[in-house]
């Protein structure tokens, strides 16, 4: 096994609780850790049987621009779900989501969850 870890892949789009939120938008940012099972790809140097990233980022790019969650924790499972879904040769998918205009009461940097899948 080894891992693929994508970070920080900025998206602009609509998700939360609050209908301002929905209306205004904001950029959310994507780490994904992906543990793979190699096969054989890795000895014969052939993509075809690994994760290629390029496809693994227009994953995430579609699910986090699509439709409105209300919970970034959701968001996160959605992501992971359907990575594991698309290439399973991906034993583990942990996706992190960071949202760096929480409304909330206060000064922070952002607001993270973290979901693995599966769990």
């Amino acid at each position: 096994m080894y891992q693929i870890r994508m970070k920080n892949c900025a998206f602009f789009a609509r998700h939360g609780v609050y209908d301002e939120e929905e209306m205004l938008g904001q950029r959310f940012y994507v780490d994904a850790t992906l543990t793979v099972d190699p096969g054989q790809a890795l000895e014969n140097d052939a993509i075809d049987g690994t994760v290629d990233y390029g496809v693994a980022f227009q994953v995430i790019e579609k699910i986090v621009t699509g439709e409105r969650r209300f919970l970034i924790e959701a968001l996160a499972l959605e992501v992971g779900k359907a990575l594991t879904q698309r290439f399973p040769q991906i034993g583990r998918a942990e996706i992190t989501v960071r949202k760096p205009n929480a409304p909330v009461p206060g000064v922070l940097d952002h607001v993270e969850v973290t979901v693995a899948w599966p769990q």
